[in-house]
């Protein structure tokens, strides 16, 4: 190069000023080359190792079975750890490869890929209670009725049930009877009559279509993005984390086409 870029003694070896400055410059270069050998080596490596996954509690279609009995079928070396929690916390620090949460609640640092379509919440009760106490016009006058709501954890608010009306989001203050954090409590004790109870359509579906279960003021609930499966912005993911994101991709296609 024309130029001297270490001091060679028989002692040791130490970087001139030039050599110095070569280095910072070509370093990240190098940096990025390791790493794409890296990606390359990985993509003909199979998939293994432990998978730990942070998921809601109401992300019924990505719990419900289908979707991970597959992939651990197409993958047989990797094992997944999945912790159901609603805590808001940061997967990363916490050890997670990645989490599945409504779209609305990830941090814009996160990378997301989505495992639902759209989702709206809903208000339901039993056939018997509406019968008994009658249907509401408007969810103002849900204050008025039984009411079984759902909170995060002991010490904090039941959640605020929230609507649309003429494009204007609003909520409504509840007084629940029953408060859980238990969504298969809110629904059971709904299915008998116990009040109205507010939650993801996708949860009480089952129910709807069983008619034990009728939705009410459909009008005021509005559609949102559904979850995502997220995880940290990594240039080179680990092939178990990038075969679970490809999973979800491929049966997300293979459902909206169908």
């Amino acid at each position: 190069m024309g130029v001297a870029l270490v001091h060679r003694t028989t002692r040791s070896v130490a970087l001139t000023e030039a050599g110095a400055l070569f280095y910072s410059e070509v370093a990240p270069a190098m940096t990025e080359i390791a790493a794409a050998i890296g990606r390359a080596a990985d993509r003909d490596a199979a998939p293994s190792g432990l998978l730990r996954l942070a998921v809601s509690s109401i992300a019924d279609d990505f719990l419900s079975g289908p979707l991970l009995s597959g992939f651990v079928e197409a993958y047989p070396g990797v094992r997944i750890d999945v912790v159901v929690t609603d805590d808001e916390f940061d997967i990363v620090a916490e050890g997670y490869d990645a989490g599945v949460r409504l779209g609305e609640v990830i941090a814009q640092d996160m990378i997301a890929v989505a495992v639902s379509g759209d989702q709206r919440q809903l208000v339901v009760a039993a056939p018997d209670y509406l019968r008994r106490f009658g249907t509401p016009a408007h969810p103002h006058e849900l204050v008025a009725h039984a009411c079984i709501g759902w909170r995060p954890a002991p010490g904090v608010a039941p959640y605020r049930w929230e609507f649309e009306e003429d494009g204007r989001p609003f909520s409504v203050t509840v007084d629940p009877r029953v408060t859980t954090n238990e969504m298969r409590l809110m629904v059971n004790a709904a299915r008998a009559g116990g009040g109205f109870t507010f939650g993801l359509e996708e949860t009480f579906r089952p129910h709807l279509v069983s008619g034990e279960l009728v939705a009410v003021l459909e009008h005021y609930c509005p559609w949102f993005p559904g979850f995502f499966l997220y995880f940290p912005d990594r240039r080179n993911l680990a092939p178990k984390l990038r075969a679970l994101i490809e999973h979800v991709r491929k049966r997300r296609m293979s459902s909206t086409a169908a």
